[in-house]
């Protein structure tokens, strides 16, 4: 939506207020967005309220609507649950409490509210602003209010934000605390296996999610589960012994534990729940395995928000500041939503319609519809888990090779990717090959075939279980070509990072002089650089970015103990500035330096000087993200150097350099869903352009779109040939030309309290959820 006249953002709320709430239940990440909100609001110039206890705090007034200041959010980033708090109201469901909620605003001339919170709390703020007038009607009759206050609040303005553990609001891919949710889920599932495959035993977890299987889901796909239970989808009839010949077989093929994932609100066909105990019964009584069960319970909205719960909650609080001071009388009320990596506005009630369709359909039994109105993040989950759970092998083989290699750097989640690509390859008749340290393994002929059990176990791992090298393969494509030959190679599946993509380049460019390099091959982009062209997100970025950003967490308390320190805190990327910019907004950083934006002297003494100001408030710490390769001469020791001798006397200094900690640990549950999602569909698309390459008896296969990258493109995964990728690659510095996080640059320094212009000729437009799923 471009608009005619440039607006002056930070005047765009001059003499406005805004308040902000949480309601309902508690999510990790609400507190990024209380407090975004709060300081884009101040940055505007308006006035911001918290409502302390959410619409309680609403209805009793007093002490509960304070005014914000930049630093009363401040150390609220890494913080759990909701600072303001929130509460179940019972008062606000009627017209008096609502009529005294009304009051209260307008006493403080507050005319635009941000609701955080589920689809109860967001219908409620809806109906609030639906009969604004006739409440105020009401005060003005009362005496409560005078006419002149009445004039003055004619309107109110709802902007909504979903906070919720349970993923179940429509039209938005992720609500807020969905991630972190997941990540305790995750971290009880690894402690949990390690104990299980000690012992053979099965384990039931029951996870959290209401009426809603997505956290079942995304955990069932994210550990392998053998088997996951959601509401959505009940079992067919005879599900209980289908149930047993799965974990039976499991056992056979030399399975130590198996693991059953049930949603806690799971039904079978008739209705009627399927629980914990109704499963653990089953399997002790029918296979006498040893069975434990597990219901985890609020453990799940509890700890630390993610990364990316942390990044979501700050760009749905900028962007509902500006839908609240856009709005006009005739604007419907909105609710902020994330669809792929787009900020997108969304009709409050369409959404809340549409997920109450969902609540219908499951009740008519009519199921297939239950997953498709959920979204396509959902269905895609769903169709993933059906690919690679309930099905054996097929007793026809393909008579085709597929190979898999890991290139470039190892980063978690590539392991999740090849254990995909593998049993999806498996169970379409192929034979999965093995390729064992990347180009070389290629040219050296490490190879060896994989089956089932050999990718067993291995979402949960980090690193590169293949091994893997960054040489590219120009140098010995001859000996490649050689091998491809010898091992009968029908298909390349190439997971890795920017050595990735050169290297399949390059052997696509080989293929005139060499025709065994005529077979289709897919990129898999996978390095905590995100820095691979043709996607915007890569496989490993998010573990890395949760890795720093704790390690930030740390270094800040620290900082805040000792009062007066700036930690100035290098990352990797190579040139690509993706992991300091997002864990600057996800740590709250000062300034995050990267190549993409150069900077020069006087930035440098802009930042200084900022720090120099900030020391004189309560916020008595800073600090600075360096991506390695942002600038050859500014390096962390000169930075180090400048900021030590410039704030003599005034705070004092320290460094730290990151290093290759954020190239390891177990992967997020981010990038086990991602590598699982990305391995399948990668291998489903060589088994189709294989049939289309086939011919006389051989693979042959030399046009651009039998060599492509898999990534994700704003709202879809899609293929694209290498060749066309090349105009967008800026080779020298091994990044893409264009990049979508570079338009979020400008949040991290507002919210570091810089006065610089963000870009608001751009907003998100409002969409339509009932236009955009179709005939739903």
């Amino acid at each position: 939506m471009q608009r005619s006249t440039p607006v002056d953002p930070t005047k765009m709320g001059t003499g406005r207020a805004i308040a902000v709430l949480t309601s309902g239940g508690d999510a990790q990440g609400m507190n990024a967005a209380v407090r975004a909100t709060v300081r884009v609001g101040i940055y505007t110039g308006a006035k911001v309220y918290f409502v302390h206890e959410g619409y309680q705090g609403l209805v009793d007034g007093g002490d509960n609507i304070r005014q914000a200041t930049w630093e009363s959010v401040s150390m609220m980033l890494q913080l759990g649950g909701t600072v303001i708090g929130s509460a179940r109201c019972q008062d606000f469901r009627s017209k008096e409490g609502r009529a005294k909620a009304a009051c209260n605003l307008v006493k403080l001339g507050i005319t635009n509210l941000c609701v955080i919170g589920g689809d109860g709390s967001l219908t409620g703020a809806n109906e609030f602003r639906n009969e604004w007038s006739e409440l105020l009607q009401i005060l003005l009759k009362a005496g409560k209010i005078t006419a002149e206050e009445a004039k003055r609040s004619s309107h109110l303005n709802i902007v909504g934000m979903v906070g919720s553990i349970d993923n179940d609001f429509c039209g938005t891919d992720m609500t807020i605390g969905t991630d972190s949710a997941l990540h305790r889920i995750m971290e009880v599932v690894d402690a949990i296996t390690t104990t299980a495959q000690s012992h053979q035993r099965a384990f039931i977890l029951e996870v959290m999610g209401r009426h809603c299987g997505y956290l079942a889901l995304v955990t069932a796909l994210a550990c392998g589960a053998d088997w996951v239970f959601i509401p959505e989808m009940p079992p067919d009839e005879g599900w209980e012994d289908h149930l047993c010949r799965r974990l039976t077989y499991q056992r056979s093929i030399g399975n130590r534990l198996n693991v059953i994932i049930v949603a806690e609100g799971a039904l079978d066909r008739h209705g009627k729940p399927i629980t914990c105990d109704i499963i653990k019964n089953l399997v002790t009584k029918k296979l006498s395995f040893d069975t434990r069960a597990t219901i985890l319970g609020h453990v799940q909205r509890g700890g630390t928000p993610s990364a990316f719960d942390r990044i979501l909650g700050s760009r749905m609080g900028v962007e509902a500041v500006m839908a609240l001071l856009e709005a006009t009388p005739d604007t419907p009320a909105c609710v902020v939503s994330l669809s792929g990596n787009m900020a997108v506005r969304l009709p409050l009630m369409e959404c809340v319609q549409v997920t109450k369709e969902v609540t219908k359909a499951m009740a008519e039994g009519r199921f297939e519809e239950a997953v498709k109105l959920r979204g396509k993040s959902f269905e895609n989950n769903w169709n993933t888990y059906k690919l690679l759970a309930h099905v054996t092998a097929p007793e026809v083989k393909s008579n085709i090779n597929i190979a898999i290699l890991n290139v470039g750097a190892p980063c978690a989640g590539m392991n999740a990717a090849v254990r995909s690509a593998v049993r999806i390859g498996i169970l379409q008749g192929h034979n999965m090959l093995a390729v064992h340290d990347g180009f070389d393994g290629l040219a050296h002929g490490t190879i060896e075939p994989m089956a089932w059990g050999y990718v067993g176990g291995w979402t949960g791992k980090g690193g590169s279980n293949l091994g893997t090298k960054r040489s590219l393969p120009a140098s010995m494509i001859e000996e490649i070509s050689l091998n491809i030959a010898k091992f009968n190679i029908h298909a390349l599946v190439i997971i890795g990072g920017f050595e990735a993509f050169v290297g399949g380049l390059e052997l696509v460019t080989a293929r005139e002089k060499f025709e065994e390099l005529c077979i289709p091959l897919v990129v898999i982009p996978a390095t905590v650089s995100n820095n691979v062209p043709g996607s915007d997100f890569s496989i490993g970025a998010d573990t890395a970015l949760n890795t720093i950003t704790t390690t930030c967490d740390r270094i800040k308390q620290s900082a805040a103990g000792t009062k007066r320190r700036v930690f100035i805190i290098e990352t990797m990327g190579g040139y690509c500035g993706y992991l300091a910019t997002m864990a600057g907004l996800a740590a709250g950083a000062d300034a995050a330096y990267i190549y993409e934006d150069p900077f020069g002297i006087h930035d440098l003494e802009t930042n200084v000087e900022h720090l120099l100001e900030k020391m004189k408030t309560t916020v008595k710490r800073g600090l600075i993200l360096r991506n390695e390769k942002c600038n050859a001469n500014y390096t962390t020791d000169f930075l180090f150097n400048l900021y030590s001798e410039e704030g003599k006397g005034v705070f004092d200094c320290r460094k730290n350099v990151l290093g290759h900690m954020q190239q390891g640990g177990t992967p997020t549950p981010f990038d086990r869903n991602f590598g699982t999602k990305m391995g399948a569909k990668a291998v489903l698309w060589l088994t189709d352009k294989l049939k289309e390459c086939y011919r006389h008896g051989r693979i042959f296969a030399n046009t651009p779109d039998s060599a492509c990258v898999l990534g994700m493109k704003k709202r879809a995964m899609i293929f694209q040939p290498l060749f066309d990728l090349k105009e967008d690659t800026d080779f020298e510095h091994r990044i893409p030309k264009t990049e979508w996080w570079l338009k979020l640059r400008p949040i991290l320094k507002i919210l570091a309290k810089y006065k610089i212009s963000l870009d608001t000729s751009e907003t998100a437009t409002m969409e339509h959820v009932i236009k955009k799923r179709g005939t739903v």
